[in-house]
């Protein structure tokens, strides 16, 4: 029998889910489960996603949140047959490497995108190089984000950026209300690219750095790249996979 842990987050939903699931298949710890079955929304699996990266363990989502981009939909008595049939997708994270006005430095990895955002009521004003070489001298905005093709249809596309069919070598270098250059819209970046960002005038126009939900304030720079030696083996069933969902996405009205 597949030895299973169960998690979830700390909604009344999700913890009645944990407790039947648990009451049909004994858990074990999650250290020594062979699969986790996170139940909750999107940002509990990032959560879960982060928490167990080193494990090596695959993780299979079950809707039980607000977003569930990430999950599927499974009834209680089916699990281990959805378990059985379920394909696996191999996610790789951005790795942000922050560069503080104070000095220090902060390193967070991201599964989904790489934001930043400025803190105060004044644009922030940005540099943009990509992998050494000056592509946008200035970009006044609200911000700026690097994606992956999963979070491409996360923030990412709810800031007007291009939606990145999963597994495509590419990430989506995406602007948050630009202001100038009004009219530039981003760039899609091979995924071995390395994207620096420069705040210009820090002082005055303080930013932050948000990793998937690590953030990261008054910054002077930012390094972002996609990793290979880390990954995170997501669970989806046959018929609601991710590449499905991020195509089906692209024809919503």
């Amino acid at each position: 029998m597949t030895k299973i842990a169960f998690l979830s987050s700390s909604t009344p939903e999700a913890l009645k889910a944990k407790e039947a699931f648990e009451a049909l298949h004994p858990p074990v710890s999650p250290r020594e489960a062979e699969v986790l079955v996170a139940l909750g929304g999107d940002g509990f699996m990032l959560e879960t996603m982060h928490a167990y990266l080193d494990a090596n363990i695959p993780i299979y989502g079950i809707h039980c949140g607000s977003v569930g981009f990430l999950m599927n939909e499974c009834q209680l008595q089916q699990l281990l047959d959805h378990l059985q049939q379920a394909n696996p997708t191999s996610l790789y994270p951005l790795e942000m490497q922050v560069q503080k006005r104070d000095g220090t430095t902060v390193n967070a990895l991201a599964f989904n995108e790489v934001s930043l955002l400025r803190q105060t009521h004044q644009a922030a004003k940005i540099q943009i190089s990509i992998d050494g070489v000056v592509r946008l001298s200035e970009l006044m905005c609200d911000g700026v984000l690097l994606s992956t093709p999963a979070g491409s249809t996360a923030y990412n596309l709810s800031a007007h950026g291009p939606i990145i069919p999963l597994g495509a070598p590419l990430l989506a270098l995406t602007p948050i209300s630009a202001f100038r250059p009004r009219r530039w819209k981003g760039a899609l970046l091979p995924e071995e690219a390395q994207v620096t960002f420069t705040i210009l005038e820090p002082d005055k126009r303080s930013v932050s750095a948000v990793a998937d939900f690590t953030e990261v304030r008054d910054i002077c720079s930012v390094s972002v790249r996609q990793i290979k030696n880390h990954a995170v083996t997501l669970l989806f069933d046959p018929s609601h996979n991710l590449g499905e969902r991020i195509l089906r996405e692209q024809f919503l009205a």
